[in-house]
Protein backbone atom coordinates (compact mmCIF):
# COMPACT_ATOMS: atom_id res chain seq x y z
CA UNK A 1 0.00 0.00 0.00
CA UNK A 2 3.09 2.43 0.39
CA UNK A 3 4.63 1.72 -2.73
CA UNK A 4 0.92 2.39 -4.55
CA UNK A 5 0.78 5.51 -2.78
CA UNK A 6 4.01 6.71 -3.29
CA UNK A 7 3.13 6.24 -7.08
CA UNK A 8 -0.01 8.28 -6.86
CA UNK A 9 1.69 11.14 -5.49
CA UNK A 10 4.53 11.05 -7.98
CA UNK A 11 1.73 10.59 -10.67
CA UNK A 12 -0.26 13.93 -9.17
CA UNK A 13 1.73 16.64 -10.63
CA UNK A 14 1.60 15.22 -13.94
CA UNK A 15 -2.04 15.33 -13.64
CA UNK A 16 -2.14 19.14 -12.32
CA UNK A 17 -0.14 19.77 -15.11
CA UNK A 18 -2.44 17.82 -17.51
CA UNK A 19 -5.60 19.91 -16.09
CA UNK A 20 -3.81 23.27 -15.88
CA UNK A 21 -3.06 22.44 -19.90
CA UNK A 22 -6.98 22.06 -20.53
CA UNK A 23 -7.57 25.03 -18.33
CA UNK A 24 -5.58 27.20 -20.49
CA UNK A 25 -7.24 26.04 -23.73
CA UNK A 26 -10.68 26.74 -21.77
CA UNK A 27 -9.67 30.49 -22.36
CA UNK A 28 -10.19 31.34 -18.60
CA UNK A 29 -7.94 34.40 -18.01
CA UNK A 30 -5.90 35.11 -14.76
CA UNK A 31 -8.18 37.42 -12.02
CA UNK A 32 -8.86 40.34 -13.33
CA UNK A 33 -10.14 41.79 -9.54
CA UNK A 34 -7.04 40.93 -7.93
CA UNK A 35 -4.89 43.35 -5.96
CA UNK A 36 -2.18 45.45 -7.12
CA UNK A 37 1.00 43.83 -8.60
CA UNK A 38 1.74 41.07 -10.84
CA UNK A 39 -1.20 39.10 -11.97
CA UNK A 40 -1.80 35.60 -10.38
CA UNK A 41 -0.11 32.14 -12.12
CA UNK A 42 -2.06 29.00 -12.88
CA UNK A 43 -5.19 27.64 -12.37
CA UNK A 44 -7.02 29.71 -9.00
CA UNK A 45 -10.11 27.20 -9.56
CA UNK A 46 -9.30 23.70 -9.39
CA UNK A 47 -8.70 23.93 -5.79
CA UNK A 48 -11.80 25.59 -4.69
CA UNK A 49 -14.43 24.80 -7.01
CA UNK A 50 -17.32 22.97 -6.03
CA UNK A 51 -16.78 19.71 -6.54
CA UNK A 52 -13.54 20.08 -4.97
CA UNK A 53 -15.16 22.00 -1.58
CA UNK A 54 -17.90 18.97 -1.37
CA UNK A 55 -15.68 16.97 0.67
CA UNK A 56 -11.87 17.22 2.67
CA UNK A 57 -11.93 13.03 3.19
CA UNK A 58 -9.35 11.28 2.13
CA UNK A 59 -9.31 9.54 -1.29
CA UNK A 60 -10.16 6.14 -1.68
CA UNK A 61 -7.89 3.28 -2.12
CA UNK A 62 -9.06 2.98 -5.61
CA UNK A 63 -8.19 6.75 -6.09
CA UNK A 64 -5.28 6.34 -4.62
CA UNK A 65 -3.99 3.81 -7.36
CA UNK A 66 -5.60 5.06 -10.51
CA UNK A 67 -6.15 8.95 -10.27
CA UNK A 68 -6.16 10.03 -13.58
CA UNK A 69 -8.09 6.53 -14.99
CA UNK A 70 -10.45 7.62 -17.31
CA UNK A 71 -13.94 5.97 -15.94
CA UNK A 72 -16.18 3.59 -18.38
CA UNK A 73 -19.41 5.20 -19.47
CA UNK A 74 -22.35 2.22 -17.46
CA UNK A 75 -22.86 -0.18 -20.03
CA UNK A 76 -26.79 0.35 -19.74
CA UNK A 77 -29.08 -0.14 -22.84
CA UNK A 78 -31.55 2.66 -23.19
CA UNK A 79 -35.10 1.34 -23.00
CA UNK A 80 -37.46 1.44 -25.63
CA UNK A 81 -39.21 4.87 -24.75
CA UNK A 82 -35.45 6.53 -25.00
CA UNK A 83 -34.99 4.71 -28.52
CA UNK A 84 -37.67 6.17 -29.61
CA UNK A 85 -37.60 9.71 -28.55
CA UNK A 86 -33.78 9.62 -30.24
CA UNK A 87 -31.32 9.07 -27.13
CA UNK A 88 -28.99 6.79 -27.58
CA UNK A 89 -26.34 5.19 -25.71
CA UNK A 90 -24.01 5.32 -28.73
CA UNK A 91 -20.98 7.91 -28.47
CA UNK A 92 -19.35 9.87 -31.37
CA UNK A 93 -16.92 12.26 -31.11
CA UNK A 94 -17.61 16.04 -32.22
CA UNK A 95 -15.80 19.00 -32.88
CA UNK A 96 -16.26 22.21 -30.23
CA UNK A 97 -17.53 24.93 -31.78
CA UNK A 98 -15.37 27.14 -33.39
CA UNK A 99 -15.34 30.95 -32.54
CA UNK A 100 -13.68 33.68 -34.59
CA UNK A 101 -13.96 36.18 -32.67
CA UNK A 102 -11.09 37.46 -30.54
CA UNK A 103 -12.23 38.46 -26.97
CA UNK A 104 -11.13 42.31 -25.50
CA UNK A 105 -11.58 45.54 -25.91
CA UNK A 106 -12.53 47.07 -28.46
CA UNK A 107 -11.64 50.54 -27.89
CA UNK A 108 -8.14 51.25 -26.54
CA UNK A 109 -7.31 53.90 -24.46
CA UNK A 110 -3.62 55.28 -23.95
CA UNK A 111 -1.55 54.28 -21.18
CA UNK A 112 -2.22 57.57 -19.99
CA UNK A 113 -6.39 57.27 -19.15
CA UNK A 114 -7.39 57.99 -15.95
CA UNK A 115 -10.32 56.01 -13.61
CA UNK A 116 -12.64 58.53 -15.04
CA UNK A 117 -11.68 57.91 -18.58
CA UNK A 118 -12.93 53.99 -18.28
CA UNK A 119 -16.17 54.74 -15.95
CA UNK A 120 -16.99 57.42 -18.76
CA UNK A 121 -16.83 54.45 -21.63
CA UNK A 122 -20.31 53.35 -20.05
CA UNK A 123 -21.19 56.96 -18.42
CA UNK A 124 -20.62 59.39 -20.97
CA UNK A 125 -20.93 63.38 -20.29
CA UNK A 126 -24.13 63.03 -22.34
CA UNK A 127 -25.83 60.63 -20.04
CA UNK A 128 -24.76 62.56 -17.33
CA UNK A 129 -26.48 65.92 -18.90
CA UNK A 130 -29.12 64.23 -19.30
CA UNK A 131 -29.69 63.59 -15.69
CA UNK A 132 -28.75 66.98 -14.93
CA UNK A 133 -32.13 68.31 -17.03
CA UNK A 134 -34.45 65.73 -15.41
CA UNK A 135 -33.22 65.86 -12.53
CA UNK A 136 -33.47 70.32 -12.85
CA UNK A 137 -36.96 69.68 -14.68
CA UNK A 138 -38.07 67.57 -11.87
CA UNK A 139 -36.99 69.99 -8.97
CA UNK A 140 -38.94 72.95 -10.96
CA UNK A 141 -42.59 70.68 -11.35
CA UNK A 142 -42.13 69.70 -7.68
CA UNK A 143 -41.75 73.07 -6.50
CA UNK A 144 -44.15 74.31 -8.64
CA UNK A 145 -46.94 71.38 -6.95
CA UNK A 146 -45.70 71.87 -3.33
CA UNK A 147 -43.97 75.33 -2.80
CA UNK A 148 -40.91 77.04 -3.68
CA UNK A 149 -37.41 75.73 -2.53
CA UNK A 150 -35.24 79.08 -1.65
CA UNK A 151 -32.45 76.88 -0.95
CA UNK A 152 -32.45 75.04 -4.18
CA UNK A 153 -29.99 76.02 -7.49
CA UNK A 154 -30.31 73.86 -10.74
CA UNK A 155 -27.48 71.63 -10.56
CA UNK A 156 -24.65 71.54 -13.33
CA UNK A 157 -22.95 68.63 -14.58
CA UNK A 158 -20.15 69.19 -12.33
CA UNK A 159 -22.06 68.73 -9.03
CA UNK A 160 -23.93 65.46 -10.79
CA UNK A 161 -20.25 64.48 -11.53
CA UNK A 162 -19.58 65.08 -7.50
CA UNK A 163 -23.13 63.34 -6.49
CA UNK A 164 -22.17 60.05 -7.90
CA UNK A 165 -18.57 60.09 -7.01
CA UNK A 166 -20.14 60.32 -3.03
CA UNK A 167 -22.43 57.44 -3.53
CA UNK A 168 -19.64 55.93 -5.32
CA UNK A 169 -17.82 55.97 -2.17
CA UNK A 170 -19.45 54.10 -0.37
CA UNK A 171 -18.58 51.36 -2.17
CA UNK A 172 -14.70 51.13 -1.60
CA UNK A 173 -15.52 52.76 2.57
CA UNK A 174 -18.25 49.99 3.53
CA UNK A 175 -20.61 52.73 4.63
CA UNK A 176 -24.08 52.86 3.72
CA UNK A 177 -24.74 56.75 3.41
CA UNK A 178 -22.77 59.38 1.94
CA UNK A 179 -23.62 61.92 4.74
CA UNK A 180 -21.24 59.65 6.46
CA UNK A 181 -18.47 62.33 4.72
CA UNK A 182 -19.57 64.86 6.91
CA UNK A 183 -19.53 63.19 9.91
CA UNK A 184 -17.14 62.71 12.87
CA UNK A 185 -17.02 58.56 12.10
CA UNK A 186 -14.36 56.37 10.83
CA UNK A 187 -15.54 57.22 6.85
CA UNK A 188 -15.50 61.14 7.67
CA UNK A 189 -13.27 62.55 5.39
CA UNK A 190 -12.29 66.37 5.34
CA UNK A 191 -10.84 66.28 1.85
CA UNK A 192 -13.79 64.73 0.12
CA UNK A 193 -16.44 67.26 1.90
CA UNK A 194 -14.65 70.20 0.84
CA UNK A 195 -15.71 69.63 -2.52
CA UNK A 196 -19.67 70.08 -1.47
CA UNK A 197 -21.84 70.75 1.29
CA UNK A 198 -23.82 68.17 2.85
CA UNK A 199 -26.82 70.80 2.54
CA UNK A 200 -26.07 70.49 -1.28
CA UNK A 201 -26.07 67.00 -1.25
CA UNK A 202 -28.54 66.50 0.42
CA UNK A 203 -30.84 68.62 -1.78
CA UNK A 204 -29.32 66.77 -5.42
CA UNK A 205 -30.07 63.59 -3.59
CA UNK A 206 -33.83 64.88 -2.77
CA UNK A 207 -34.64 65.95 -6.58
CA UNK A 208 -32.45 63.15 -8.30
CA UNK A 209 -34.13 61.78 -11.47
CA UNK A 210 -32.98 60.07 -14.57
CA UNK A 211 -36.82 60.18 -16.13
CA UNK A 212 -38.48 63.16 -14.20
CA UNK A 213 -42.20 61.87 -15.67
CA UNK A 214 -44.10 59.16 -17.04
CA UNK A 215 -43.26 58.93 -20.95
CA UNK A 216 -47.35 57.47 -21.36
CA UNK A 217 -50.27 56.42 -19.48
CA UNK A 218 -49.07 53.05 -19.17
CA UNK A 219 -45.24 53.09 -18.95
CA UNK A 220 -43.43 50.18 -17.92
CA UNK A 221 -42.37 49.26 -14.88
CA UNK A 222 -38.91 50.49 -15.44
CA UNK A 223 -39.25 53.89 -17.39
CA UNK A 224 -37.75 56.05 -15.08
CA UNK A 225 -34.20 54.59 -15.27
CA UNK A 226 -34.73 52.60 -18.66
CA UNK A 227 -32.82 54.81 -20.85
CA UNK A 228 -29.69 55.13 -18.48
CA UNK A 229 -29.94 50.85 -18.57
CA UNK A 230 -30.25 51.07 -22.60
CA UNK A 231 -26.83 54.00 -22.43
CA UNK A 232 -25.09 51.46 -20.56
CA UNK A 233 -25.75 48.69 -22.88
CA UNK A 234 -24.62 50.34 -25.81
CA UNK A 235 -21.75 51.61 -23.60
CA UNK A 236 -20.90 47.76 -22.85
CA UNK A 237 -21.04 46.79 -26.62
CA UNK A 238 -19.10 49.32 -27.83
CA UNK A 239 -16.38 48.65 -25.63
CA UNK A 240 -15.55 45.20 -24.75
CA UNK A 241 -15.94 42.26 -26.86
CA UNK A 242 -17.06 38.94 -24.49
CA UNK A 243 -14.79 35.86 -25.28
CA UNK A 244 -16.41 32.68 -26.39
CA UNK A 245 -17.88 31.23 -22.92
CA UNK A 246 -20.12 33.35 -21.00
CA UNK A 247 -22.28 32.54 -17.87
CA UNK A 248 -26.04 33.18 -17.12
CA UNK A 249 -26.77 34.02 -13.77
CA UNK A 250 -27.79 36.61 -10.96
CA UNK A 251 -24.70 38.34 -9.53
CA UNK A 252 -24.63 38.71 -5.71
CA UNK A 253 -26.36 42.01 -4.75
CA UNK A 254 -27.37 40.64 -1.33
CA UNK A 255 -26.47 43.12 1.77
CA UNK A 256 -22.96 43.37 3.18
CA UNK A 257 -22.60 40.42 6.16
CA UNK A 258 -20.63 43.51 7.64
CA UNK A 259 -24.27 45.41 8.04
CA UNK A 260 -26.45 42.84 8.31
CA UNK A 261 -24.31 41.64 11.27
CA UNK A 262 -25.61 45.20 13.11
CA UNK A 263 -29.20 45.75 11.92
CA UNK A 264 -31.91 45.08 14.32
CA UNK A 265 -34.51 42.41 13.17
CA UNK A 266 -37.07 45.54 12.15
CA UNK A 267 -34.47 46.63 9.66
CA UNK A 268 -32.99 43.20 7.86
CA UNK A 269 -37.05 42.41 7.10
CA UNK A 270 -37.08 45.65 5.55
CA UNK A 271 -33.92 45.36 3.29
CA UNK A 272 -34.93 42.07 2.31
CA UNK A 273 -38.02 43.07 0.39
CA UNK A 274 -36.16 43.58 -2.71
CA UNK A 275 -38.92 43.90 -5.95
CA UNK A 276 -36.70 42.91 -8.37
CA UNK A 277 -34.46 40.10 -9.74
CA UNK A 278 -31.23 41.22 -11.93
CA UNK A 279 -29.67 38.79 -14.44
CA UNK A 280 -26.71 39.05 -16.13
CA UNK A 281 -24.82 37.19 -18.85
CA UNK A 282 -20.91 37.51 -17.97
CA UNK A 283 -17.93 37.00 -19.84
CA UNK A 284 -16.77 33.63 -17.79
CA UNK A 285 -12.64 34.63 -19.25
CA UNK A 286 -12.82 37.90 -17.39
CA UNK A 287 -15.90 38.56 -15.81
CA UNK A 288 -17.11 41.54 -17.41
CA UNK A 289 -20.65 41.87 -17.60
CA UNK A 290 -21.91 42.25 -20.87
CA UNK A 291 -25.23 42.17 -20.66
CA UNK A 292 -28.17 43.44 -18.14
CA UNK A 293 -31.57 41.98 -17.27
CA UNK A 294 -33.86 42.96 -14.79
CA UNK A 295 -37.12 41.65 -13.85
CA UNK A 296 -39.66 43.27 -11.57
CA UNK A 297 -41.49 41.40 -8.96
CA UNK A 298 -44.27 44.37 -8.63
CA UNK A 299 -47.67 43.20 -10.02
CA UNK A 300 -49.88 40.16 -10.98
CA UNK A 301 -48.20 39.89 -13.94
CA UNK A 302 -47.46 36.49 -15.59
CA UNK A 303 -43.73 37.14 -15.74
CA UNK A 304 -43.72 38.89 -12.49
CA UNK A 305 -40.21 37.58 -9.95
CA UNK A 306 -42.81 35.17 -7.94
CA UNK A 307 -43.79 33.56 -11.04
CA UNK A 308 -40.28 33.06 -12.59
CA UNK A 309 -38.40 31.47 -9.76
CA UNK A 310 -41.30 28.81 -10.09
CA UNK A 311 -42.19 28.11 -13.41
CA UNK A 312 -39.03 27.16 -15.77
CA UNK A 313 -40.05 28.22 -18.89
CA UNK A 314 -39.78 31.92 -17.48
CA UNK A 315 -35.86 31.48 -16.73
CA UNK A 316 -35.82 30.61 -20.45
CA UNK A 317 -37.52 34.07 -21.38
CA UNK A 318 -35.28 35.98 -19.53
CA UNK A 319 -32.29 33.56 -20.97
CA UNK A 320 -33.35 34.35 -24.36
CA UNK A 321 -33.35 38.42 -23.55
CA UNK A 322 -30.17 37.68 -22.65
CA UNK A 323 -28.89 36.21 -25.18
CA UNK A 324 -30.59 38.53 -27.89
CA UNK A 325 -26.92 39.92 -29.78
CA UNK A 326 -25.52 36.66 -29.26
CA UNK A 327 -26.55 34.77 -32.21
CA UNK A 328 -25.04 33.39 -35.15
CA UNK A 329 -21.34 33.69 -32.80
CA UNK A 330 -20.44 29.84 -31.86
CA UNK A 331 -20.69 30.94 -28.15
CA UNK A 332 -20.72 28.53 -25.67
CA UNK A 333 -23.67 29.20 -22.82
CA UNK A 334 -23.05 27.96 -19.27
CA UNK A 335 -26.42 27.72 -17.05
CA UNK A 336 -27.83 27.03 -14.08
CA UNK A 337 -30.43 24.61 -13.43
CA UNK A 338 -33.23 26.73 -13.19
CA UNK A 339 -32.33 28.25 -16.92
CA UNK A 340 -31.14 24.60 -18.30
CA UNK A 341 -34.08 22.68 -20.68
CA UNK A 342 -34.10 20.58 -24.36
CA UNK A 343 -36.08 22.80 -25.65
CA UNK A 344 -34.13 26.02 -25.25
CA UNK A 345 -30.56 24.53 -25.89
CA UNK A 346 -32.06 23.33 -29.29
CA UNK A 347 -33.36 26.81 -29.90
CA UNK A 348 -30.16 27.98 -29.16
CA UNK A 349 -28.03 25.89 -31.22
CA UNK A 350 -30.33 26.99 -34.95
CA UNK A 351 -29.41 30.05 -33.54
CA UNK A 352 -25.41 29.61 -33.66
CA UNK A 353 -25.42 29.65 -29.46
CA UNK A 354 -24.30 26.25 -27.63
CA UNK A 355 -25.01 25.39 -24.33
CA UNK A 356 -23.63 23.50 -21.41
CA UNK A 357 -25.65 23.97 -18.16
CA UNK A 358 -26.54 21.74 -14.46
CA UNK A 359 -29.55 20.07 -14.72
CA UNK A 360 -31.57 19.24 -11.79
CA UNK A 361 -35.13 16.81 -11.80
CA UNK A 362 -36.64 19.24 -9.13
CA UNK A 363 -35.52 22.82 -10.75
CA UNK A 364 -35.42 21.97 -14.22
CA UNK A 365 -37.21 21.83 -17.06
CA UNK A 366 -37.23 18.32 -18.03
CA UNK A 367 -39.27 17.48 -20.94
CA UNK A 368 -38.17 15.58 -23.85
CA UNK A 369 -35.03 13.91 -21.70
CA UNK A 370 -34.90 10.39 -20.57
CA UNK A 371 -36.13 9.20 -17.12
CA UNK A 372 -33.50 6.79 -16.85
CA UNK A 373 -31.41 9.03 -16.63
CA UNK A 374 -33.10 11.70 -14.14
CA UNK A 375 -33.94 8.71 -11.55
CA UNK A 376 -30.82 7.92 -9.21
CA UNK A 377 -29.69 4.13 -8.83
CA UNK A 378 -29.89 2.48 -5.26
CA UNK A 379 -26.47 1.32 -5.68
CA UNK A 380 -24.34 4.50 -5.99
CA UNK A 381 -21.84 4.12 -8.51
CA UNK A 382 -17.81 4.75 -8.04
CA UNK A 383 -16.68 8.59 -7.17
CA UNK A 384 -16.22 10.05 -10.92
CA UNK A 385 -18.43 7.02 -13.09
CA UNK A 386 -20.47 8.65 -15.55
CA UNK A 387 -23.20 7.58 -17.87
CA UNK A 388 -24.38 9.35 -20.75
CA UNK A 389 -27.20 9.61 -23.41
CA UNK A 390 -26.70 11.55 -26.66
CA UNK A 391 -29.37 12.91 -29.38
CA UNK A 392 -27.97 14.25 -32.21
CA UNK A 393 -25.64 16.95 -31.16
CA UNK A 394 -26.66 16.98 -27.15
CA UNK A 395 -25.41 15.06 -24.61
CA UNK A 396 -27.32 14.28 -21.20
CA UNK A 397 -24.39 13.25 -18.65
CA UNK A 398 -25.04 12.26 -15.39
CA UNK A 399 -21.68 11.76 -13.22
CA UNK A 400 -21.53 11.11 -9.08
CA UNK A 401 -19.28 12.56 -6.77
CA UNK A 402 -20.64 11.93 -3.44
CA UNK A 403 -24.09 12.67 -5.12
CA UNK A 404 -25.44 12.74 -8.64
CA UNK A 405 -24.87 15.87 -11.31
CA UNK A 406 -26.99 15.77 -14.42
CA UNK A 407 -25.60 18.41 -17.46
CA UNK A 408 -27.08 18.74 -20.65
CA UNK A 409 -24.73 20.39 -23.59
CA UNK A 410 -24.32 20.74 -26.92
CA UNK A 411 -20.99 22.51 -26.81
CA UNK A 412 -18.93 19.41 -25.89
CA UNK A 413 -17.98 16.04 -27.14
CA UNK A 414 -19.19 13.07 -24.99
CA UNK A 415 -15.96 11.50 -25.27
CA UNK A 416 -13.41 13.96 -24.45
CA UNK A 417 -11.85 13.34 -20.84
CA UNK A 418 -11.72 15.98 -17.88
CA UNK A 419 -10.52 15.69 -14.49
CA UNK A 420 -11.16 17.89 -11.49
CA UNK A 421 -8.16 18.39 -8.99
CA UNK A 422 -9.13 18.20 -5.37
CA UNK A 423 -7.33 19.36 -2.29
CA UNK A 424 -3.79 17.42 -2.16
CA UNK A 425 -3.98 16.92 -6.08
CA UNK A 426 -6.18 14.07 -6.40
CA UNK A 427 -7.63 13.97 -9.53
CA UNK A 428 -11.49 12.62 -9.73
CA UNK A 429 -12.36 11.87 -13.52
CA UNK A 430 -15.22 13.39 -15.51
CA UNK A 431 -16.35 14.08 -19.03
CA UNK A 432 -14.64 17.62 -20.21
CA UNK A 433 -18.18 19.37 -19.78
CA UNK A 434 -18.05 18.73 -16.37
CA UNK A 435 -14.53 19.93 -16.23
CA UNK A 436 -15.49 23.07 -18.13
CA UNK A 437 -18.65 23.89 -16.17
CA UNK A 438 -17.09 23.92 -12.52
CA UNK A 439 -14.23 26.04 -13.96
CA UNK A 440 -16.15 28.85 -15.48
CA UNK A 441 -18.83 28.96 -13.07
CA UNK A 442 -16.04 28.64 -9.97
CA UNK A 443 -14.57 32.05 -11.56
CA UNK A 444 -17.99 33.51 -11.44
CA UNK A 445 -18.25 32.90 -7.44
CA UNK A 446 -14.98 34.41 -7.19
CA UNK A 447 -16.30 37.10 -9.05
CA UNK A 448 -19.17 37.69 -7.06
CA UNK A 449 -16.86 37.56 -4.02
CA UNK A 450 -14.99 40.54 -5.54
CA UNK A 451 -17.81 41.86 -6.90
CA UNK A 452 -19.96 42.41 -3.87
CA UNK A 453 -17.25 43.36 -1.76
CA UNK A 454 -17.17 46.75 -3.57
CA UNK A 455 -21.00 47.34 -4.23
CA UNK A 456 -22.88 50.45 -3.63
CA UNK A 457 -23.69 50.44 0.01
CA UNK A 458 -26.39 53.37 -0.75
CA UNK A 459 -29.76 51.70 -0.58
CA UNK A 460 -32.60 53.57 -1.33
CA UNK A 461 -36.39 52.85 -0.79
CA UNK A 462 -37.61 53.32 -4.35
CA UNK A 463 -36.89 50.59 -6.69
CA UNK A 464 -35.70 52.53 -9.84
CA UNK A 465 -32.82 53.82 -7.55
CA UNK A 466 -31.97 50.40 -6.38
CA UNK A 467 -31.94 49.41 -9.92
CA UNK A 468 -30.01 52.16 -10.89
CA UNK A 469 -26.96 52.39 -8.41
CA UNK A 470 -26.91 48.33 -8.81
CA UNK A 471 -26.15 49.06 -12.60
CA UNK A 472 -23.57 52.07 -11.76
CA UNK A 473 -21.82 49.65 -10.01
CA UNK A 474 -21.66 46.87 -12.82
CA UNK A 475 -20.50 49.90 -14.60
CA UNK A 476 -17.62 50.53 -12.58
CA UNK A 477 -16.28 46.97 -12.30
CA UNK A 478 -16.11 46.98 -15.84
CA UNK A 479 -14.33 49.96 -15.79
CA UNK A 480 -12.17 47.94 -13.08
CA UNK A 481 -11.76 45.18 -15.89
CA UNK A 482 -11.14 47.26 -18.97
CA UNK A 483 -8.21 49.53 -16.90
CA UNK A 484 -6.55 45.73 -15.82
CA UNK A 485 -6.17 44.74 -19.24
CA UNK A 486 -5.48 48.25 -20.81
CA UNK A 487 -1.60 49.84 -21.01
CA UNK A 488 -2.61 52.34 -18.26
CA UNK A 489 -2.29 49.41 -15.61
CA UNK A 490 1.14 48.83 -16.75
CA UNK A 491 2.20 52.30 -15.90
CA UNK A 492 -0.10 51.94 -12.23
CA UNK A 493 -1.45 49.24 -11.04
CA UNK A 494 -4.33 50.04 -9.17
CA UNK A 495 -6.04 47.65 -7.14
CA UNK A 496 -9.74 47.62 -7.14
CA UNK A 497 -10.24 49.75 -4.07
CA UNK A 498 -7.83 52.08 -5.32
CA UNK A 499 -8.96 52.12 -8.77
CA UNK A 500 -12.51 53.01 -6.95
CA UNK A 501 -10.70 55.49 -4.92
CA UNK A 502 -8.92 57.26 -7.52
CA UNK A 503 -12.50 57.78 -9.38
CA UNK A 504 -14.20 59.23 -6.56
CA UNK A 505 -11.58 61.76 -6.15
CA UNK A 506 -11.83 62.76 -10.35
CA UNK A 507 -15.12 62.94 -10.03
CA UNK A 508 -15.33 65.41 -7.55
CA UNK A 509 -12.80 67.43 -9.01
CA UNK A 510 -10.10 66.50 -6.58
CA UNK A 511 -8.07 64.76 -8.88
CA UNK A 512 -7.28 65.83 -12.47
CA UNK A 513 -8.32 63.22 -14.97
CA UNK A 514 -6.25 62.71 -18.08
CA UNK A 515 -7.90 62.75 -21.44
CA UNK A 516 -8.23 59.78 -22.86
CA UNK A 517 -8.42 61.83 -26.49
Amino acid sequence: MAEGGGGARRRAPALLEAARARYESLRISDDVFGESGPDSGGNPFYSTSAASRSSSDEPSDDERERPGAPPAAAALEPDEDEAGAGWSAALRDRPPPRCEDTGGPIRKLPASASALDFFQLFVPDNVLGGMVAQTNMYARKFQERFGGDGAWAEVTLAEMKAFLGYVISTSTSRCESALGVWGRGFYSDGSLGRAMSQARFEKILKYFHVVAFRPGPSPPGLYKVQPFLDALQAGFDAAFRPSQTQVLHEPLIDEDPVFIATCTERELRKRKKRKFSLWVRQCSSTGFIVQIYVQLKEGGAADGLDALRAKPQLHGAVARSLCRGAAGRNYIIFTGPSITSLALFEEFEKQGIYCCGLLSPRKSDCTGLPQSMLASPATPPARGQHRVRTKGNMSLICWYNKGHFRFLTNAYSPLQQGVIIKRKNVGIPCPLAVEAFAAHLSYICKYDDKYSRYFISHKPNKTWQQVFWFAVSIAVNNAYILYKMSDAYHVQRYSRAQFGERLVRELLGLEEASPAH
